[in-house]
C-alpha cells in the first residue's frame, strides 16, 4: 500500500500535467506564426508634398516602411522576406541584406542605392504603394510563414510615420 504523501505527490504531478496539456491545447495555431523577432516598426504612407510617382522628380523615396530586428542576439537576412499589402501590391527582398540586432532597415519607393550603412533599400519602382487613407501591411517570412501585421489608418498615431495600428 502506497503511502498518503506519495498519492497525493501522484495526484498532484498529474493535475499539473493535465493542466499543462490544457494550456498547451488553448494556445491558438496562430500564435506561434507571429513568433519572430522581425517587425514592422512603422511606416511612412503619406509622402510629404504633392504626390508624384515621376522617376525623375517625384516624390516616392519619401514613402517608406521601416522594418526592425528585435532580437537581441541574433542577425537577420532579409533576402527571402516579403512585404505584401491588403491589395496585393508586394515586394520582395531578393538580396542578401543583414539586419544586426537592434538595426532596421528602411524600404523605400523609388530609385536608389541599397546600403546597409545607411539602413535604406529601395523598391526600385516609382508607383506608391501605400494607401493615403489606411492600408494593411503583411511581413512574410522565406519558409511563407507570416512574421508581422501592420495596419494604419490616417486618424492613428504611427511612432515612425503617421498612422499605426499594431497586430504583433
Amino acid at each position: 500500500m502506497r503511502s498518503p504523501l506519495l498519492r497525493k505527490s501522484l495526484v498532484t504531478a498529474a493535475a499539473v500535467a493535465a493542466g499543462a496539456m490544457t494550456v498547451l491545447t488553448l494556445v491558438p495555431a496562430h500564435a506561434a506564426e507571429y513568433r519572430s523577432a522581425l517587425k514592422i516598426r512603422g511606416v511612412q504612407y503619406d509622402a510629404p508634398g504633392q504626390d508624384s510617382n515621376s522617376c525623375s522628380s517625384g516624390n516616392t523615396d519619401q514613402e517608406y516602411l521601416t522594418v526592425k530586428n528585435y532580437s537581441s542576439r541574433s542577425t537577420i537576412n532579409l533576402k527571402g522576406y516579403v512585404v505584401k499589402d491588403a491589395t496585393g501590391n508586394r515586394f520582395a527582398f531578393t538580396v542578401n541584406h543583414y539586419l544586426q540586432p537592434g538595426d532596421y532597415v528602411k524600404l523605400r519607393g523609388g530609385h536608389g542605392t541599397d546600403s546597409d550603412t545607411h539602413n535604406v533599400v529601395y523598391r526600385d519602382n516609382c508607383n506608391f504603394l501605400w494607401n493615403n487613407d489606411k492600408d494593411t501591411i503583411y511581413l512574410y517570412k522565406p519558409s511563407g510563414s507570416r512574421a508581422d501585421v501592420h495596419a494604419y489608418t490616417k486618424s492613428s498615431s504611427d511612432p515612425d510615420g503617421n498612422g499605426y495600428i499594431s497586430f504583433h
